[in-house]
């Protein structure tokens, strides 16, 4: 149909709305270590798109110049049953080497970086460099009327550290999205 249905009334076509409804939504960081080559992000991008996955947080870069290696961190959303079949179908494009479920490991870290730009004086100015020092914001960049933070950390903190902003002069944020990996000395 082309109303945007599979069928049935109120099911779209998106793999969220498969019937696994005894199963919860779980977030999940994959690692998708793929060679370094033409086509192969839009390949792994077009797999969500395709089958109507979303990507929450998408990071890329070459990890291995030597080998022409790169890592693709993605976060993503799902019932455990389509997250299993997402890694399954990473696992058929031909240039991915392999799948790396972060969350489901104990050794796994997360961070993200962002930079938020905040503008304001007098007590405003102040009670942001307050905030950001229990953070452990750094400030970058700085004028009479705003300040530039670098913060790093899980997701969930520099989404906090946002929401403090926003009524002291939030200007702009920039966020690299998630990056991960494990504890230990075995990669991946």
């Amino acid at each position: 149909m082309s109303d945007g249905t599979s069928g049935a009334p109120g099911n779209p076509k998106s793999a969220y709305f498969l019937s696994h409804a005894d199963e919860e939504v779980e977030r999940r960081t994959l690692a998708v270590l793929v060679d370094n080559e033409p086509g192969v992000l839009a390949r792994v991008v077009g797999l969500f798109s395709g089958r109507g996955y979303n990507i929450d947080s998408l990071t890329v870069a070459e990890v291995d110049a030597s080998q022409h290696r790169s890592r693709i961190t993605i976060v993503t959303q799902g019932t455990p049953h389509i997250l299993e079949q997402i890694e399954a179908q990473l696992l058929r494009i031909v240039p991915v080497g392999e799948v790396i479920d972060i969350t489901k490991s104990k050794r796994g870290i997360e961070r993200e970086l962002a930079l938020i730009k905040v503008a304001g004086t007098g007590e405003v100015r102040v009670e942001a460099l307050r905030i950001a020092e229990i953070f452990r914001a750094r400030v970058i960049d700085t004028t009479n009327e705003s300040f530039i933070f670098e913060l790093t950390g899980a997701s969930d903190k520099i989404s906090q550290f946002i929401d403090l902003m926003r009524p002291l002069g939030l200007v702009e944020v920039s966020r690299t999205g998630v990056l991960s990996i494990k504890r230990g000395k075995e990669q991946g």
